[in-house]
């Protein structure tokens, strides 16, 4: 699911903020679809934080992010209400939207296999198309590397 150009799956989820979120309400702006494996870890603090520096930027640039995981809504209220998040978390309980985008897969740890989120983020154009995906992040200077894509990429 990470070829580029190609209609992004829509959806419609809970939300941290109390909304229900479709991705198509978001037509005509660019978004920054991150997946991330759950609230609270270092490396998942980490790269929301560095959305939220850089939310100021992606707002200039006519960009919406959202971040989905399998965490309930009431995990993101506190994940949210804890780093100041200026954008949507949205919960996946049932990964029917990590499926769709092809990053609920099998992961390894410490010699136990199990289903889980691999870290992505898809820049979805104005139109509805996935522009980019990135699939295996590492977390320090991504958020960057999307800014920089979408200001070179995507903008007029």
């Amino acid at each position: 699911m990470t070829a580029t150009r190609q209609a992004a799956p829509d959806f419609t989820l809970e939300a941290s903020d109390n909304r229900t979120i479709s991705l198509s309400d978001y037509r005509g702006k660019n978004v920054v679809l991150y997946f991330y494996p759950k609230d609270m870890t270092p490396g998942c603090t980490t790269e929301a934080c560095d959305f939220r520096d850089y939310h100021p930027k992606f707002a200039q640039l006519d960009t919406v992010v959202l971040g989905i995981s399998p965490d309930s809504v009431k995990s993101h209220d506190k994940f949210a209400a804890k780093h100041e998040l200026p954008f949507p978390l949205l919960a996946d309980p049932d990964h029917q939207v990590a499926e769709a985008y092809g990053v609920w897969v099998l992961k390894k740890m410490y010699g136990r296999e199990y289903m889980g989120i691999e870290r992505s983020t898809f820049v979805i154009d104005k139109e509805g198309r996935i522009a980019k995906a990135w699939t295996k992040v590492k977390v320090k200077g991504h958020v960057q590397e999307v800014l920089q894509f979408i200001q070179e990429e995507l903008q007029p």
